[in-house]
């Protein structure tokens, strides 16, 4: 584990003063902001938000214990505030999906890579409860298959924005700092032989690929944004080869809804070509690599404020970036 996220770190994340994705400690006014939402007498009550999630760790109520950790102290170093959307390049190329569904086609010509069962998934997501601050928590995540159709999963608190720096977990329901990279699970699963989707191999041509979504989203005729999830399940179980990705490209391509709208740097301080999907009071974001279509990472912000969980336009619910 150590050997990948070292790995992952020498790949030049975003550094935390990048004018485009910079993230850092509370400032004064924030620290305000907070401390007065925390300490209002009358707070508007506010529900859990279930959100689509793949796997980790439940979001939680957050206590009071979080308090010391979102704020800090003396000699404490205040947790990371929810980070900012991706943001667009000003006046960068948007490509259109048609025209980079030709792109991958053409680099998947050769068949590599090829498609592995398994997944290494970072992902950031929106911890909300009834009487606190939403906070975010970062993880990441390792599966790994075997040639018994065995699986061992490996869960991370770690932020490869800011190595070295405490981490904020949610783990057995009581929020608090652990080291960075502290393992929070560590488990094997007996085998599996599954030939439903999204256990069974996805195919690489476009139609074909829109059926197994659709079983993936147990419904016929999924619109867009259950499509959408449907392909973060699909990449929560494998790692797509070159013609996969490039016939998820195609479907892409041919679903209503989805625009592009240019350049971005990832979170993991990756070039890609941002598509989004706007639904009411949510926008979705899907990163792609320019130049095979691989998926990159997935977005969702809230396009409009949400007083009853807290959070406010531009607000980020959920992000996961893929890595080989």
């Amino acid at each position: 584990m150590a050997d990948e996220l070292d790995l992952l770190r020498r790949a030049n994340p975003v550094p935390a003063d990048d004018p485009l994705t910079a993230d850092g400690p509370l400032d004064q006014h924030a620290e305000r902001t907070l401390n007065r939402l925390l300490h209002d007498p009358h707070p508007g009550r506010r529900h859990r938000y279930t959100r689509p999630a793949w796997g980790l760790a439940a979001c939680a109520v957050v206590l009071a214990t979080a308090l010391t950790v979102l704020l800090g102290g003396t000699g404490t170093t205040p947790a990371v505030a929810a980070p900012r959307p991706l943001a667009v390049r000003p006046h960068s190329t948007a490509v259109p999906l048609d025209r980079l569904a030709a792109l991958a086609a053409a680099a998947a010509a050769d068949g590599s890579p090829e498609l592995r069962k398994g997944t290494h998934v970072q992902s950031w997501s929106l911890g909300m409860s009834d009487d606190k601050p939403p906070v975010t928590l970062p993880e990441e995540r390792i599966v790994r298959w075997h040639a018994d159709d065995s699986r061992t999963e490996i869960v991370v608190a770690t932020d490869p924005r800011h190595p070295g720096r405490p981490v904020l977990t949610d783990e057995d329901g009581a929020p608090h700092q652990v080291a960075d990279g502290q393992v929070l699970s560590h488990r094997t699963y007996p085998p599996s032989w599954s030939d439903a989707p999204p256990e069974a191999p996805p195919p690489h041509d476009a139609g074909h690929l829109r059926a197994y979504l659709a079983e993936t989203a147990r419904t016929d005729s999924p619109t867009t944004p259950e499509l959408l999830d449907a392909v973060n399940e699909l990449l929560d179980h494998w790692t797509l080869g070159a013609r996969e990705s490039a016939a998820l490209v195609r479907l892409l391509a041919d679903i209503p809804g989805l625009r592009a709208v240019g350049q971005v740097t990832d979170r993991l301080g990756r070039p890609g070509q941002a598509y989004v999907y706007d639904t009411a009071g949510t926008r979705r974001m899907l990163v792609l690599d320019p130049a095979t279509g691989a998926v990159l990472g997935t977005e969702i912000t809230f396009s409009e404020d949400q007083s009853e969980y807290g959070v406010m336009a531009g607000d980020v619910m959920e992000y996961s970036a893929w890595m080989r």
